[in-house]
């Protein structure tokens, strides 16, 4: 591999626009290859993926939309590939990588890398990660709940060439398929990934070919230039200080007990530190994450404050680090299990988000649901094929100081996620779905905004051969409220059985038996408020009672308001 040369630095701004469009486009077509040509519905359906064009430093220069939570993890599995090869990469080369210990999450999120060369020089690199159904380990879906060690959550490839002048290695592809339960998803998975990598290669190419190498190269070292601009100046207009928050995980999967979690983020100047010193240490269970993880969950806040809205690459990042001490719930080292990380991660954000809330009222909320709420169905069909099917769940979001909380938005970790089609799940596999709706019971935070509402999704057994097993947290411990503002409503899974009344609650269950005509509900909860109760305005607290969200004898209870005061302002 022939060192790349210096990019000119006189490229104009035109030809940067020019090509910022391009980038963006091309990572775009890759999210639509993706999902056109992936054999799992948690990638085509949901789009728990997301793609992206790396420099040949490994700095992120354009991303597509999916999960937010992979925004930070590119550059750290590309940056850990180029230091292991080093020299030895070459066109048609093709690698794989799913070790939480070298940059990634969990084994699930399967990365593919290829370098892009013009001639023999390198030019960028293309990635995608995409969570597959299955890749072994103790249980269908690869994600046991009670595991203690990473050897229980199946195959890790730790970074290899899958591919070379674009042959795929036979052995490799044949150790694949001989470790995983669905070996045709994941091949389809696999090619499918292959494809949209191929796409950034051929649409780079051509535009090197036609502004030439050396101006792409330096319109990406313009384009994370500017957004480091941007970033610091939005850093250096916050007030200097410290700002803290801590607060507890719900469990770990294998025991139930609180894990106290904190952080302290410094802002000084145009620069900003998350220290995660103090926090627990890694858990028995899979709740840990590393510190690829945790790195992207505290950029996925950070982009939130500087600019939510603009397309994201390694230059935003520039004024944020992060501090952690080695083996916490938020570093773990191998073989610390980690398959449920995005249970410990999303606490981190939340913590960077609950110490930021005071300084942007309007924009960062109080508490949400955090959990995913993941529920994995598995089973037979009627033909005897095995089933994996994996949903996260939306929830109520906090209120911000100026607007009520989001009703059923997904968690801060999954982006542009979407549930599952119910006529898709229907048609497919063995699984009725009797409710999809508000959880109203459960209730939200009240406040002069009130929090946002979460859901109900109950899943009723079409099979004699079916089990579930499910990791929720914020189980115990509510979404947290803002200036006087009421807590939320916590998560929960109930399960029914035919003849018996009385629902059974669990949020952490490593499997469960389940038979026809056997359901289950995953209930979200709601969010925290923002502002006292007795502030909210009657006209509010009536809107909520017409929309059949709340009773009128709750909105009394909750807003200190009689019943004939509420009747007689709704005659008014």
């Amino acid at each position: 591999m022939q060192q790349s040369p210096e990019p000119n630095a006189d490229v104009d701004s035109i030809t940067v626009e020019i090509l910022t469009g391009k980038l963006l486009a091309t990572v775009d077509e890759m999210g639509i290859i993706m999902t056109r040509t992936s054999m799992s519905p948690i990638v085509y359906e949901v789009l728990d993926f997301a793609c992206g064009i790396c420099a040949p430093n490994g700095d992120l220069i354009a991303q597509s939309n999916g999960i937010t939570l992979f925004t930070g993890t590119f550059a750290y599995q590309v940056r850990t590939l180029a230091a292991r090869y080093k020299d030895d990469i070459a066109p048609g080369d093709i690698f794989v990588t799913n070790d939480p210990f070298a940059g990634g999450t969990h084994p699930n999120d399967v990365a593919v890398v290829r370098p892009i060369f013009v001639g023999d020089q390198l030019l960028a690199y293309a990635i995608t990660v995409a969570h597959w159904l299955d890749i072994g380990g103790a249980v269908p879906g690869s994600l046991p709940v009670d595991a203690t060690s990473i050897f229980q959550e199946g195959l890790r490839l730790p970074g290899i060439r899958i591919a070379r002048d674009d042959k795929l290695n036979d052995d490799l592809v044949r150790l694949i398929e001989e470790n995983v339960r669905m070996p045709d998803l994941a091949m389809g998975d696999l090619r499918a990934q292959i494809a949209t990598v191929r796409i950034a290669e051929r649409n780079l190419c051509d535009s090197a070919e036609k502004y030439g190498f050396e101006t792409v190269s330096a319109a990406f070292d313009e384009i994370t230039e500017s957004s480091s601009k941007s970033s610091r100046r939005v850093i250096a207009e916050l007030p200097d200080g410290v700002y803290e928050a801590e607060d507890l995980i719900d469990g770990d999967g294998v025991t139930d007990d609180p894990i106290p979690v904190c952080v302290r983020v410094t802002i000084e100047g145009d620069s900003m530190t998350a220290d995660f010193t103090g926090c627990a240490p890694t858990t028995a269970g899979p709740i840990n994450c590393t510190r690829g993880a945790l790195e992207s969950a505290v950029k996925t806040v950070f982009k939130a404050l500087v600019d939510p809205g603009a397309p994201s690459n390694e230059g935003w990042f520039s004024p944020l680090d992060v501090v952690v001490p080695e083996g916490t719930v938020f570093s773990a080292n191998k073989p610390a299990p980690t398959g449920w990380y995005y249970e410990g991660s999303v606490h981190a954000s939340e913590l960077v988000w609950r110490a930021l809330a005071p300084l942007k009222p309007e924009q960062f909320s109080a508490g949400s649901y955090t959990s995913l709420s993941v529920l994995y169905l598995t089973g037979k069909k009627e033909n005897g094929e095995l089933f994996v099917h994996i949903e996260p769940q939306h929830g109520g979001w906090g209120a911000t100081s100026d607007r009520d909380g989001a009703n059923a938005l997904i968690a801060l970790t999954d982006g542009d996620t979407y549930n599952h089609s119910i006529e898709l799940l229907e048609a497919k596999l063995p699984i009725l779905v009797r409710r999809y709706g508000f959880n109203t019971d459960g209730g939200v935070g009240a406040g002069r905004h009130r929090g946002g509402y979460g859901l109900i999704r109950e899943y009723e057994m079409r099979t004699d051969e079916a089990s579930f097993f499910c990791g929720i947290s914020r189980n115990k411990t509510p979404p947290w409220g803002m200036d006087g503002g009421g807590v939320g409503s916590c998560n929960f899974v109930e399960v029914r059985t035919p003849g018996n009344d009385a629902p059974t609650r669990v949020h952490h269950h490593p499997d469960w038996h389940l038979e026809r005509g056997d359901s289950v509900r995953v209930i979200t909860g709601g969010g925290g408020a923002w502002g006292r109760p007795e502030d909210r305005l009657i006209s509010d607290v009536q809107a909520d009672i017409a929309d059949g969200l709340i009773t009128i004898e709750e909105a009394s209870q909750s807003y200190d308001l009689s019943p004939a005061t509420l009747k007689m302002s709704k005659e008014k």
